[in-house]
């Protein structure tokens, strides 16, 4: 028979632990301490299985019995559920209950998307397959060591913070007793937040433009990749016009009105550049902007596309941001002795002298244009 709401909320807890059933599997069990768990029993490869759904009244009655429904109609299309060995919980079968009832509904949709991506990116290729009693503090710690060495210091924070809370999750459900992750506390670098945060490093920036490369969104990937190539200001970026692109000279001419510092810049286009705004011009050749507004309302792209695809791509705001192709560019170039002066030139940043500013822009110009190809090259791992 079917257990109602009364029935559930007038269950005693006795000296032992005890199950109701409510049929097609599912019971509640009651435990000496009086706490309820929803256990589904069912059977896969000739043996029995049993399956936390969560605790009562967290998992309600209703949610319970369609959770029960959904892995039956699992079970019926032959599907494999997420279970170890012994019928122990997986970490990727509890990271989904978790993600279900705690994190979609709750958090906004940007955001559980971001946490189900660094689930699928960072957790599930070393773990999502584990039972949850074998994942032990080094084996989180290993796991997060792997991140921290792309350079990626938030992201391997949240990371761990995923963990816990999966696990936390777990210790609620009744399906684990302790959190591995409690003694990683110390033993990770932190993330320090910079002002303008970039991926630094050869291998950081090898992984960077392997996820820019395979981002869905061909103008979003393009702008991506075009603001690590030119590594100019996002507004600069954002509001790049067709008519502003020397075809002949091969040089991006900015207007000094577009300019933070007032006066006109001049971008040097490598090769690359050229290959990627000739593939841009056939999707947006026709109208103003180089990047325009995915709304088609006449405006250029949105200062948040940016942002948003790198967050999607699976970096923290501590990680990377838009304005962060800059820093990286320019630590990557003075490491690799290319001139301060030529540097500078290149990132616009204002002279005080009006002098050697009119120096810099006529006699920088020749060396920027090589420096601007070996950065592409760079970029495109003939450097790397």
């Amino acid at each position: 028979m079917a257990l109602t709401e009364l029935q559930i909320r007038q269950a005693k807890a006795g000296e032992k632990t005890y199950s109701l059933s409510d049929g097609r599997g599912l019971i509640l069990e009651v435990r000496p301490g009086g706490k309820k768990y929803w256990i589904v029993r069912y059977w896969q490869e000739g043996k029995e299985r049993r399956k936390s759904l969560g605790p009562y009244p967290a998992t309600g009655l209703k949610d319970a019995r369609n959770l029960n429904f959904d892995l039956r109609r699992k079970l019926a299309q032959g599907e494999q559920l997420d279970a170890g060995p012994s019928g122990e919980d997986t970490f990727r079968a509890v990271a989904e209950d978790w993600m279900k009832i705690r994190v979609r509904g709750s958090l906004s949709p940007g955001y559980a998307r971001v946490i189900a991506l660094r689930l699928e990116k960072y957790i599930y290729p070393d773990i999502g397959d584990m039972p949850l009693k074998n994942i032990t503090s080094l084996v989180a710690l290993n796991l997060c060591r792997k991140i921290e060495a792309q350079g990626i210091y938030e992201t391997t924070r949240r990371v761990r913070q995923i963990i816990s809370q999966v696990f936390c999750f777990g210790i609620a459900t009744g399906r684990v007793e302790t959190d591995p992750t409690v003694a990683l506390r110390g033993a990770l670098i932190p993330g320090k937040a910079r002002h303008h945060s970039a991926i630094l490093g050869e291998k950081g920036i090898r992984d960077l433009m392997a996820r820019i490369d395979a981002y869905t969104s061909p103008l979003t990937r393009l702008a991506l990749k075009f603001s690590a190539l030119v590594f100019c200001r996002p507004g600069e970026i954002r509001t790049a016009e067709w008519p502003e692109i020397d075809w002949e000279r091969l040089e991006w001419k900015i207007p000094e009105e577009k300019m933070k510092a007032k006066r006109p810049h001049i971008v040097p286009l490598a090769t690359q550049t050229v290959a990627l705004l000739k593939e841009l011009r056939r999707l947006t050749g026709w109208q103003k902007w180089l990047f325009p507004s995915s709304r088609n309302d006449g405006r250029s792209m949105s200062e948040n596309t940016i942002r948003v695809a790198l967050r999607t791509m699976g970096y923290g705001n501590d990680d990377m941001t838009a304005h962060g192709f800059r820093a990286m560019a320019s630590t990557t170039l003075n490491e690799n002795g290319w001139e301060v002066d030529v540097i500078e030139r290149q990132l616009a940043h204002a002279e005080r002298s009006s002098v050697r500013a009119a120096y810099n822009h006529a006699e920088y110009l020749p060396r920027r244009r090589e420096m601007m190809q070996w950065w592409a090259d760079f970029l495109c791992g003939k450097q790397l």
